[in-house]
């Protein structure tokens, strides 16, 4: 047993509540900044006068409400979209441990967090990052094994045989349309997802992912847009969800 099994629950879901807010806040700063150029590392500054945030100010959710969503000294409008990924890290670390106690419920709040600023930059940018999903493999593959069991071999199969399956797919495709189906790093991001759920949960997540792409076409298609088949997807964003969400999945439909 180790010390996150030996956490009381609501300890331990209070801890990771806590967690998830401070990397919120991190994760929503580099989703705003690393696109536009600017440093994701250097100090947080008010984007109505460049004044240098203090402590006080920087407090996740609560700098906000006290605030009441605006600078203190020029009273310019904070973007909630801190507060809303703040408040989305916090969930997903409470969601993990109230599902999971103990060390797979944190290797699943960590997988939910390294998942969260690739999903957002694919959902706002269409861009994921090679580095985020390098990151994302590397740490699957040296720490995923307790989150579904997954012997490392099969992390492996994962990461390597469906990422150059998914790569191939879209090769093909770019090859008979004369045009691509998907961004350059959707298949590394499965592959960094296969790292974690192991080759035999991917199937899973592929066609959780494929279903909430199609859904989102669907109900977002305006009079005037182009045809389906030609609208860009952010596939990133649903393949994240679903990996998210094959976690407690998975076992359940494949217990006998």
């Amino acid at each position: 047993m180790t010390i996150l099994d030996a956490l009381p629950f609501g300890t331990g879901v209070a801890l990771a509540a806590l967690i998830g807010l401070i990397l919120g806040s991190f994760i929503a700063t580099l989703v705003l900044r690393w696109p536009a150029g600017r440093s994701v590392l250097g100090r947080s500054q008010c984007d109505g006068c460049q004044r240098s945030l203090g402590a006080i100010d920087l407090i996740p959710l609560l700098s906000a409400l006290w605030s009441r969503g605006r600078c203190r000294r020029c009273g310019a409008r904070i973007d909630p979209f801190h507060g809303r990924v703040e408040l989305g890290s916090a969930l997903i670390g409470v969601i993990a441990l109230a599902w999971l106690p103990g060390t797979a419920g944190w290797l699943w709040a960590l997988f939910g967090w390294l998942l969260l600023p690739l999903a957002l930059l694919d959902a706002r940018h269409f861009w994921l990052p090679d580095r985020l999903n390098l990151i994302l493999g590397i740490i699957g593959l040296v720490i995923a094994g307790p989150l579904l069991g997954t012997a490392l071999i099969d992390r492996w199969v994962g990461a390597v045989i469906c990422g150059l399956t998914l790569a191939a797919i879209a090769e093909l495709y770019r090859r008979v349309r004369l045009k691509d189906a998907m961004g350059g790093g959707d298949p590394k991001l499965v592959a960094a997802i296969g790292a974690w759920l192991g080759w035999q949960a991917l199937p899973l997540m592929l066609l959780l992912a494929s279903l909430g792409g199609i859904i989102w076409a669907l109900t977002t298609q305006r009079k005037g847009d182009q045809p389906l088949g030609e609208r860009r997807v952010p596939f990133g964003l649903f393949a994240c969800t679903a990996a998210f969400a094959a976690v407690p999945l998975w076992p359940l439909l494949s217990a006998r």
